[in-house]
């Protein structure tokens, strides 16, 4: 049996039971929790960015952001909160969208 040690979706053991696998899981505490989900966004980003279509983008973004969703209650802070923040932080810097690349910054 392939040990995985790893965080996963939470109907995972079910999808593993209906076919007629066997698994052992456990709960993660507060702690444990923060650091598989920042694992488990690192495993994402990863793929991310190794996609070569649309889809493929679009479903590792769908995990990236189910974690991001994960983690908020773990910081009791909602996504709501959060949009506020990416918001103000936005209208202060900017976001991406224009695709701005930084050369170099010269001494004035």
């Amino acid at each position: 049996m392939p040990i995985y040690n790893k965080l996963v979706r939470d109907l995972i053991p079910q999808v593993i039971e209906a076919s007629g696998g066997k698994f052992t899981t456990r709960i993660l505490d507060k702690p444990e929790h923060l650091t598989e989900i920042k694992n488990k966004l690192y495993e994402e980003v990863k793929e991310f960015q190794e996609t070569e279509s649309r889809l493929d983008a679009l479903e590792e973004l769908t995990d990236i952001l189910e974690l991001i969703h994960a983690v908020l209650p773990i910081h009791e802070a909602t996504y709501d909160e959060l949009e506020k923040i990416r918001i103000a932080k936005k209208e202060k810097r900017g976001g991406f969208e224009e695709g701005i690349f930084l050369i170099e910054v010269g001494d004035e």
